[in-house]
C-alpha cells in the first residue's frame, strides 16, 4: 500500500482489519475505533473540501485536530448540519482522542507516515475522584486492550498483563507489585507481602496470576539476579510505578473509563468482588493489610441489586 496512492479510508479498513485479525480485539473494541476515526476523517474532508490520501494524514495540524474535538464538543457551534455533531462528553471525546491517535500510530508504523502534531493536542479534562472499582468485565477489558498497542513489544505486552492481573487478582498497591523479585518467582501459591508500617500478610495467589507472571518470564529478554525487581521497562531497568499508572491512563482512555479507573482501583475492585461473592469483610482486611476495618469498608463497595439480594435471602422479614 502507498501512502500517496491508497486512501485514508482504505488505510481505516487495513488498520481495522489489523486490529480484528492480528491483534484479536473484540467486534465492540472494532467498532468503537472505526466510528470515532470515520467521524474524524468525515470533518477532515469537509474542512479540506477534498478526499484524504494516506499522505495528506502525515500533514493534519495540531490546530485542525483540535477544531474536531471542539466540533466533537459543541452541537451548536455551527448548527445541526452533520450526524456526527452530538455534543460529546469529556470521557468519549477522551476516547475519541486515544482512537485518532491510535490510528496515526498505524498510519507511522505501517505505512511510513509519521505525523507528529497530533501528539501535541491535549484531551479534555475530566474531574479526577477516588479511585473507585472497575466491574470485572471491565477489568477483563483493560487487560485484553493491552495487546492492542502497537508501540509495545510483545514481551512488554506480556509484562503489563502480569502486572494488571497481579494487582487485581491479589488486591496488591503498586509498590507492593512491584517489589517482587526474580526469586518470587514462578508464584507459589501463596505470596507474603510486606505492605504500608512493615506490617506482612500472606495472600493466596489465583492460578490466572501465576500463569500470566510464567508466560511474561518466558518472553522476558533480560537475564535476572535472584534479588532483582521481577518487573523490567523497556531497557532492563526495574519498572516505575509511574509506568503502570501511564499504563492504566492510556487504556481507560482507549477503554471510556473514568479517570477513576487507576491502578489502585483494581484493589478497590479486588475487595468488592471478594465482598460480592460472599466473603467477611475481616477477612478482606487481612488480605488488603489493612489496620483498621473502616478502612476495608471504604475499599468494598457492591451494586445496589447485589445488596438487594443478599438482603432478600438473609433478613428473616424479607
Amino acid at each position: 500500500m502507498s501512502a500517496h496512492t491508497s486512501t485514508a479510508r482504505t488505510a481505516l479498513t487495513a488498520w481495522l482489519d489489523h486490529l480484528a485479525h492480528e491483534k484479536r480485539a473484540s467486534p465492540r473494541t472494532v467498532r468503537a475505533y472505526g466510528d470515532n476515526v470515520l467521524a474524524y476523517l468525515n470533518f477532515l474532508e469537509r474542512h479540506r473540501g477534498e478526499a484524504l490520501s494516506v499522505a495528506d494524514m502525515g500533514t493534519i495540524a495540531a490546530a485542525e485536530l483540535r477544531a474536531y474535538l471542539a466540533f466533537r464538543r459543541d452541537p451548536g457551534e455551527r448548527g445541526p448540519s452533520s450526524q456526527d455533531r452530538d455534543g460529546l462528553s469529556p470521557r468519549s471525546l477522551s476516547q475519541s482522542l486515544s482512537s485518532i491517535r491510535a490510528f496515526h500510530r498505524f498510519l507511522d508504523h505501517r505505512l511510513d507516515t509519521p505525523n507528529a502534531a497530533v501528539g501535541l493536542v491535549r484531551g479534555p479534562r475530566i474531574k479526577v475522584g477516588a479511585p473507585r472499582p472497575v466491574s470485572e468485565d471491565q477489568a477483563h477489558g483493560l487487560i485484553a486492550e493491552l495487546s492492542l498497542d502497537p508501540d509495545r513489544e510483545d514481551w512488554e505486552v506480556t509484562r503489563d498483563e502480569a502486572v494488571l492481573t497481579l494487582l487485581w487478582g491479589c488486591g496488591l498497591r503498586i509498590s507492593e507489585g512491584l517489589s517482587l523479585t526474580r526469586r518470587d518467582a514462578p508464584l507459589a501459591d501463596s505470596l507474603r507481602i510486606t505492605g504500608k508500617g512493615g506490617k506482612t500478610r500472606i495472600v493466596p495467589v489465583l492460578d490466572v496470576v501465576r500463569q500470566r507472571v510464567d508466560a511474561y518470564l518466558a518472553a522476558l529478554p533480560f537475564a535476572l539476579g535472584p534479588d532483582d525487581p521481577l518487573f523490567r521497562a523497556k531497557r532492563g531497568g526495574p519498572l516505575s510505578p509511574r509506568h503502570v499508572q501511564a499504563t492504566m491512563q492510556n487504556l481507560r482512555g482507549r477503554l471510556g473509563l473514568s479517570d477513576r479507573a487507576t491502578p489502585h482501583a483494581l484493589r478497590h475492585s479486588f475487595a468488592t468482588h471478594l465482598l460480592g461473592a460472599g466473603a467477611d469483610l475481616r477477612s478482606i482486611q487481612d488480605l488488603l493489610g489493612h489496620a483498621s476495618l473502616s478502612t476495608t469498608q471504604r475499599y468494598t463497595q457492591v451494586d445496589a441489586a447485589g445488596l438487594l439480594a443478599a438482603y432478600g435471602k438473609a433478613h428473616p422479614r424479607a
